[in-house]
């Protein structure tokens, strides 16, 4: 069940991308970003067809993530970019509005919160989100920002070939769609977890059997009841939150939980 609601939510977000791309962005030939702008430059300043290039430019990011990211990150990337290709070829490219800073927007926005959830549910659209998504595991980027950055030094190339006017309306949409998938995809963000417990050793079990993260334990005592309890303190991204609190409210229904955002992690801290 929950591969089929994995492969679904990537079904219809790859279908909405469709849609983002057929009636907002390329009504109004708004310049493609990333891999695929990187194909288009190369195959006007060279012999060699975009679509030839846009092949040649994949194969080393798609080897790249099938070793950093797993088979399954890079089958689920094929899957997705393979809905919404199929999808752009029936969806048709028609004008929500004439104006085209409009379009930018909300064509940006669509696109930010279907690339979100692809990323969300472990897949991709392919190109660029592949090289942020590695470089998001060495370092706590957010990845709506990297990918805005690499895309955006692709459409300043393509400002010098193509138009200037088009190259400042896809800079806003693909900021706009870097923000959105900040959003969505929050991985990089990162949560003290303190915990105060009667049960201790079995809460303190449950988390290290769940989650893959180191747990300090601490005594502590009521100031009122004078009551011993444990303290258990750890550091855990934004998703695992999702895991640790039905875990917790299961073990113990009366225990004390904080959780806050932390502004940095140093040290040994699995990403």
């Amino acid at each position: 069940m929950n591969r089929l609601y994995k492969y679904a939510v990537l079904f219809i977000a790859s279908i909405i991308l469709g849609f983002a791309f057929n009636l907002f962005l390329l009504p109004h030939e708004v310049l493609t970003g990333g891999v695929t702008g990187l194909a288009m430059v190369f195959g006007l300043l060279s012999p060699i067809n975009t679509g030839i290039w846009l092949v040649i430019l994949n194969i080393p990011i798609l080897i790249i993530g099938w070793m950093k990211l797993g088979k399954e990150f890079i089958w689920n990337s094929i899957f997705s970019v393979f809905v919404t290709s199929i999808s752009m070829q029936y969806i048709p490219v028609f004008k929500v509005t004439e104006d085209a800073l409009l379009s930018a927007v909300f064509g940006g926005v669509i696109a930010g919160v279907s690339i979100g959830l692809i990323i969300r549910f472990y897949g991709s659209t392919g190109g660029f989100d592949i090289i942020g998504l590695v470089l998001t595991k060495k370092r706590d980027i957010p990845l709506g920002g990297l990918i805005f950055a690499l895309n955006s030094v692709v459409v300043f190339i393509s400002g010098f070939i193509f138009s200037w006017e088009l190259a400042l309306y896809t800079m806003a949409s693909i900021y706009i769609t870097g923000i959105v998938i900040d959003r969505v995809h929050t991985r990089h963000i990162k949560l003290n977890l303190m915990v105060v417990t009667d049960r201790g050793e079995e809460l303190k079990s449950e988390l290290i059997k769940n989650l893959i993260r180191g747990i300090t334990v601490m005594d502590g005592q009521g100031a009122y009841s004078n009551t011993e309890r444990k303290v258990l303190y750890t550091v855990i991204s934004r998703y695992e939150l999702a895991i640790v609190k039905p875990l917790i409210t299961n073990v113990d229904p009366t225990a004390f939980v904080s959780v806050s955002e932390t502004v940095e992690v140093i040290g040994n801290f699995r990403r």
